[in-house]
């Protein structure tokens, strides 16, 4: 079960669809639920999806979150859970309202959390005792970060199993390697100015306007700072907008890439981005933040939040410096995460989970 609407590009998102697939492949029964009643979308899944409510943007640590704030909705989802009768549950941010709370209070089935958001904020402080209650409702947790799992404990006193997000790391080699004359970097994220896309194309025209060598920019991604980056970028037929893309397309750029870049100036519980760009085989600039760091482990090239020019130097010297060798460590790196591995670990926390829900009954 996600929070967040399939709907708006997420990580969270991601990593409910890409556990739905890797269940499916082990023969397991799995039903998505999530919010926005009005997506007709298909998504990438073998799984069944079941979509309830109307969505608002909730700001939510410096990002905004595509939520439903519908009683109604809650109610069909627990019905629509109910009749599917799960072996277990798992809830993807259980807190954020409001899709999965009457599942989670119903508690009719053996209940697992995974806790995305790291960092805290008033909407973790002010609402301590509902999220105490609430968390009563849980048999298991896990947090995809340590900051996620500080963040959750500090909240309600869950400590959590800390399981980083995971990916299926063929599907990003399985699309043919483009690359051309051109030197194209990707960046790719919410317009918003917490994921500083501007730092980017500020980095890039500081370059191309010194220098006979182009960068090209790609921005994928949509959000309420499209306008103001646009305007940014003046024209300038080296950045281009590409809009939210799609999970193959997101891959496909990918593949096209000599670098991509994530200049997030925080807010990351894990940079799965910069595994990503890594499983690609592709270069990747990232800004030196606690959770890109965990992420990156030295397999990216670091600069500092924020600094157009810190960035722009960043991008030469990992261009300059890419090699077969390199690409393949980092390559290396990124499958320590791969779905499969951490499916066998969420297998485990779910046997836990079913043991603690049967004790209590």
């Amino acid at each position: 079960m996600s929070s967040y609407a399939l709907s708006a590009y997420g990580g969270v998102q991601e990593q409910a669809l890409a556990m739905s697939r890797e269940l499916s492949r082990r023969g397991d029964d799995v039903l998505l639920v999530a919010p926005d009643g009005k997506d007709r979308a298909t998504y990438d899944t073998p799984a069944p999806v079941a979509r309830f409510g109307g969505v608002l943007k909730v700001p939510a640590n410096g990002s905004r979150a595509p939520l439903t704030l519908s009683p109604t909705a809650s109610r069909r989802a627990a019905q629509t859970v109910a009749n599917f009768r799960p072996d277990v549950v798992h809830f993807h941010e259980p807190f954020a309202p409001l899709i999965g709370w009457g599942v989670l209070r119903a508690h009719r089935a053996p209940a697992v959390a995974t806790f995305h958001r790291g960092g805290g904020g008033p909407a973790l402080s002010l609402t301590k005792p509902l999220l105490r209650r609430l968390a009563g409702h849980l048999d298991a947790a896990a947090a995809v970060s340590a900051s996620a799992a500080a963040t959750i404990t500090a909240a309600c006193g869950i400590v959590p199993t800390v399981l980083f997000n995971g990916f299926e790391m063929d599907r990003f080699v399985a699309t043919p390697r483009e690359r051309r004359d051109e030197t194209v970097l990707v960046v790719l994220g919410r317009h918003e100015e917490r994921k500083g896309v501007a730092h980017a194309i500020n980095a890039v025209r500081a370059h191309n306007a010194g220098n006979g060598d182009t960068w090209r920019l790609v921005v994928l991604g949509d959000g309420p700072q499209r306008r103001f980056l646009e305007a940014l970028a003046a024209g300038d037929s080296a950045i281009e907008f590409v809009g939210a893309p799609s999970d193959e397309e997101k891959r496909r750029w990918l593949r096209r890439a000599n670098a991509l870049i994530a200049p997030s100036l925080g807010g990351e519980s894990f940079g799965m981005i910069l595994l990503e760009g890594m499983a690609s085989e592709t270069s990747v600039v990232a800004s030196d933040i606690e959770g890109y760091r965990e992420a990156a482990l030295g397999f990216a090239t670091m600069f500092t939040p924020g600094d157009d020019a810190s960035l722009e130097l960043a991008i030469d010297r990992a261009l300059g410096h890419e090699m077969p060798a390199t690409i393949a460590k980092a390559k290396a790196h990124a499958n320590e995460w791969s779905m499969s591995t951490l499916m066998d670990r969420y297998q485990d926390l779910y046997s836990l989970a079913r043991e603690r829900f049967s004790a209590t009954r």
